[in-house]
């Protein structure tokens, strides 16, 4: 099903939504006046090393220390279900979970507990896709209508896999019906295909972000089925098989409604209704959210997540993520910087957008990261390819206070004070 994918508007947002769209990065969290650094994956600083040589590693990033306190001060307050992890160069420094994963069956959330993605989960796209320009088998300057049919002549001409990666497409579709119920991987696979085919274009491609429209998401929806078609598998298959798989990440996948409500090791989404209940979303799909930018929705919904979103993985397998995307096992290293940099200016000078994910320079260093956000979920990697530091936030809880949780994130690695969006 088709998640909100939309970008973060410049002005009138609200944290919450904020943070929903690209998590750190796309906060625009930087230092002002802090110069570019390189954007390679490879580890280019030299961190501080205490008397015997050895890198040392921030007070405020182990066990016991700042960070570790405020998150279980939060899941004390009932304000935080989930998990947080943290890893210096590939060698975890602090994992932590609270909550339950489960609360019908009384089992809790523990570091192999899958979560949804929400939004988060695009760039996998963005890599299968990247995976297929290496080969040679498509071009980031080939026209949609290359690969797929059916479209306007427009779009089949001037719409891009550039464009669709970057949400630059100037393409708007309808709304999607958030109220229905799908059963099968096939019906979720045929609802994708012709809502791409009704999308229109409504601006100049590569002119600038569409990501405020309704239906941006549907350039997305279209770089799926070019994978599609490319590679001859689903979208869902070619995932498993070349991120999921080659990542090594064995707890994660596109598990379907099926799965959610018997696998014991993936987390229920809890939705926070009118009378400050929660509510487990997969097992009411007849309960909506609230929220503002989700209102109506329910993940559970969907059966199965695709391009926009929806996609599950564990803290340790995005950690394993990070380390495939540095040492050329998903991508090769031009390829994985390519996906890594930053393509377009964003909202302020050291924010911009990059495939499928924002990337920011934050108190000096660069980090590509993508949050993601639903009813009853919140999620965010982050990864700092200059110090080596990767931070992973999933939760299942609508309580969760994500961007706060953040911003204590970056400030115990980078060792400074971040500042939210707004100086607030």
């Amino acid at each position: 099903m088709i998640m909100d994918s939309a970008p973060v508007p410049k002005e009138g947002i609200d944290r919450r939504r904020l943070v929903k769209w690209g998590g750190l990065a796309a906060a625009g969290m930087a230092a002002p006046g802090v110069p570019p650094a390189s954007a390679k994956l490879t580890h280019t600083d030299s961190p501080p090393a205490d008397s015997s040589g050895h890198a040392r590693i921030p007070p405020d990033t182990r066990p016991g220390g700042a960070y570790d306190r405020y998150v279980a001060k939060l899941a004390a307050e009932g304000k935080f279900s989930g998990v947080v992890m943290l890893s210096h160069r590939g060698r975890t420094v602090l994992s932590r979970a609270y909550g339950m994963a489960d609360r019908e069956k009384g089992i809790r959330n523990h570091e192999r507990t899958a979560f949804n993605l929400s939004s988060a989960s695009q760039p996998f796209l963005a890599v299968a896709v990247l995976q297929l320009a290496q080969q040679g088998r498509v071009a980031l300057s080939d026209k949609v209508g290359t690969f797929l049919t059916g479209l306007g002549a427009e779009i089949t001409e001037r719409v891009n896999i550039h464009h669709l990666l970057t949400g630059t497409s100037g393409m708007d579709a309808p709304m999607p019906d958030w109220q229905r119920v799908f059963h099968s991987r096939e019906e979720v696979r045929k609802y994708n295909e012709r809502w791409a085919r009704q999308a229109t274009l409504v601006g100049v491609p590569g002119a600038g972000s569409n990501g405020h429209l309704p239906g941006a998401g549907v350039g997305l929806a279209m770089a799926a089925q070019i994978v599609e078609t490319v590679s001859g598998m689903t979208f869902w298959d070619y995932v498993h098989e070349h991120v999921f798989g080659r990542s090594g990440m064995t707890g994660s996948a596109y598990y379907t409604r099926d799965q959610w409500l018997t696998d014991k090791h993936i987390a229920h989404p809890y939705m926070l209704q009118a009378d400050g209940s929660l509510v487990d979303a997969v097992r009411h799909l007849d309960k909506s959210s609230l929220d503002p930018n989700t209102r109506g929705r329910n993940p559970g919904r969907s059966f199965i997540g695709h391009a926009s979103g929806d996609g599950f993985a564990t803290a340790p397998d995005l950690l394993r993520f990070a380390e495939a995307l540095r040492n050329g096992t998903v991508l090769d290293r031009p390829w994985a910087e390519l996906f890594a940099g930053a393509k377009l200016p964003g909202p302020d000078p050291t924010s911009f957008d990059g495939y499928t994910m924002p990337v920011s320079i934050v108190n000096g260093q660069w980090v590509f990261s993508r949050g993601g956000g639903g009813p009853g979920i919140g999620a965010d990697w982050s990864i700092y390819p200059q110090t080596g530091w990767v931070g992973v936030v999933l939760s299942n809880d609508d309580n969760v206070p994500l961007l706060d949780i953040l911003l204590k994130e970056a400030e115990a690695i980078t060792g400074a004070p971040v500042n939210p969006p707004g100086g607030g």
